[in-house]
């Protein structure tokens, strides 16, 4: 069984979720906190990732919908090295603008509903999950 890691807010947002990684950099975006170098970085940085790794939605456009996967978050594979490297990049602009963030890793991330080489979708366990009487 593969190990998982997920890069996420360290404080729910106003839908009490926690964003992860790349929503926390477009958020940073979106509230025009980037300087005009970071924004530049970010967008190379975005085109890289869309052409190295697949976008689950456009593969599953139901893997987030919130109805039938509620909850349902990203995690990569604990092996998918180039991947984690190129995360750390966008772990720093969260640490230089002091965005709180946590790192999480487990062997059973939930009901994965999408999965690929460096990646799962997951909806997370509930109580009927829980796994003593």
């Amino acid at each position: 069984m593969p190990d998982y890691v997920r890069f996420q807010s360290a404080a729910p947002n106003r839908r009490g979720t926690f964003p992860g990684v790349f929503a926390l950099a477009n958020g940073l975006r979106l509230s025009g906190m980037l300087s005009a170098e970071e924004g530049g970085w970010m967008d190379a940085a975005n085109a890289r990732a869309a052409e190295a790794y697949a976008d689950p939605r456009s593969v599953d456009p139901d893997c987030y919908d919130r109805v039938r996967n509620p909850g349902a978050r990203a995690w990569f594979l604990a092996d998918a090295v180039d991947l984690l490297s190129f995360t750390a990049d966008y772990l720093a602009l969260l640490d230089r603008h002091d965005v709180p963030w946590q790192e999480l890793r487990t062997r059973t991330p939930g009901r994965i509903v999408y999965a690929d080489p460096v990646q799962v979708i997951a909806v997370p366990h509930t109580v009927d999950d829980w796994p003593f009487r």
